[in-house]
């Protein structure tokens, strides 16, 4: 956990200090505010930013290769975007998905409509039986059960860039810039120095997860090249949120009129049309936020509304109290079964990732003291 000197809220947003690489600023302004500030946004030289995209295609498609670039895909929104940003500038790219153990239907025929969209596709399955026993010990080391799904949507599409020779891979949003991060991770590049930044492996090797069942054979397909291998490769990664106004809603909105549909509720924090294409490990993943930061995943969907000048502070924080805090027991119950544990099990992971830095026990319940929200239902 972050070594917090005082447990604080942005004066703009409404997340607090313990959300990983988010920062406050002398005036209480968190760094992902001050980034998507409606006059910081407004000043941003979208032109030149095109002209920029326009000059890196040009340059790869000279390189004549049979695919111009590769696209890592859910079936989301997201994906979705990437794929008409592709297609609109007339390049032709290879669409990789990992394989969710949890995909869901309607994230099944989110993606199907995202390959009749004119794409080919690899849809990579990995062993079950070793993605099963990695996502248990990642949910037990780290309380996050998506260490090796973020390995696999970064490690495969490189391998395949490489293996292919294909020299762009197009990312969505820069989290660094949306969600809060240093300066010099804003740009329009991934790098494996982004990568380990922002945890897709908390900032371990590869080799930190080898034991009797899980070595340096079996987790191949989890482990991310080397930035030396990449640049001998002359492969270019970026992402398409630096060069082209990001936001959900937005995204959404056009990833619709081309096939995309939602959900009729939504599947974690608030939005129907995000986190849909998984039944329960994206949902375990944004419970333990409450558990780990004191915040949950309709902070991070409210916090983006308010940032886009949609709603105001006083009123989403109406909203949050009037919410309060829900178990997901289904899922609960989903990814018990397919781990294999007990809800006891369970629950003694949970417990054992509780920050007790903001945590405290008030008589037999715990609370966050100085909590955002007046008279909370803990």
């Amino acid at each position: 956990m972050r070594n917090l000197k005082k447990y604080k809220y942005c004066k703009i947003c409404i997340l607090p200090n313990t959300r990983p690489n988010l920062k406050l600023n002398s005036n209480g302004i968190c760094n992902a505010c001050d980034n998507n500030n409606i006059k910081k946004i407004k000043e941003i030289k979208w032109k030149q930013r095109k002209k920029k995209f326009i000059q890196i295609i040009k340059k790869v498609k000279k390189r004549n290769c049979t695919y111009d670039c590769v696209i890592p895909v859910s079936g989301g929104k997201d994906s979705t975007w990437q794929v008409l940003i592709a297609l609109k500038y007339k390049l032709k790219p290879l669409c990789v998905s990992w394989k969710s153990p949890a995909r869901n239907m309607l994230g099944q025929k989110n993606l199907n409509n995202l390959i009749n969209l004119g794409v080919d596709h690899l849809d990579v399955s990995l062993n079950p039986i070793i993605e099963k026993k990695f996502i248990l010990k990642a949910f037990k080391k780290f309380g996050n059960p998506l260490i090796p799904m973020h390995l696999a949507l970064h490690a495969i599409p490189v391998k395949i860039a490489i293996e292919k020779k294909i020299p762009l891979i197009l990312w969505g949003e820069n989290s660094a810039y949306e969600y809060g991060g240093d300066k010099k991770f804003k740009g329009y590049e991934m790098t494996n120095k982004w990568r380990k930044n922002f945890g897709v492996n908390e900032g371990k090797n590869i080799s930190y997860w080898f034991d009797d069942n899980l070595n340096k054979r079996n987790l191949d397909s989890y482990s991310i090249p080397s930035s030396e291998l990449i640049k001998k490769f002359k492969i270019n990664e970026i992402f398409l949120g630096y060069f082209f106004d990001w936001s959900p809603k937005k995204i959404f909105n056009i990833s619709k009129k081309f096939g995309f549909k939602s959900a009729k509720e939504p599947k974690t924090g608030l939005y129907k049309f995000a986190d849909i294409d998984d039944e329960f490990l994206i949902t375990i993943h944004h419970l333990m936020k409450w558990y780990k930061f004191g915040f949950t995943r309709e902070w991070d969907n409210l916090s983006i509304e308010i940032r886009k000048n949609n709603i105001s502070r006083k009123n989403v924080i109406k909203i949050l109290k009037n919410l309060g805090f829900k178990k997901p027991k289904k899922e609960i119950d989903l990814f018990c079964k397919y781990l294999s544990i007990k809800k006891s099990k369970f629950y003694e992971i949970v417990e054992k990732h509780r920050n007790k830095k903001i945590w405290f026990k008030n008589n037999s319940k715990w609370i966050i003291k100085n909590f955002l929200i007046d008279k909370w239902k803990w």
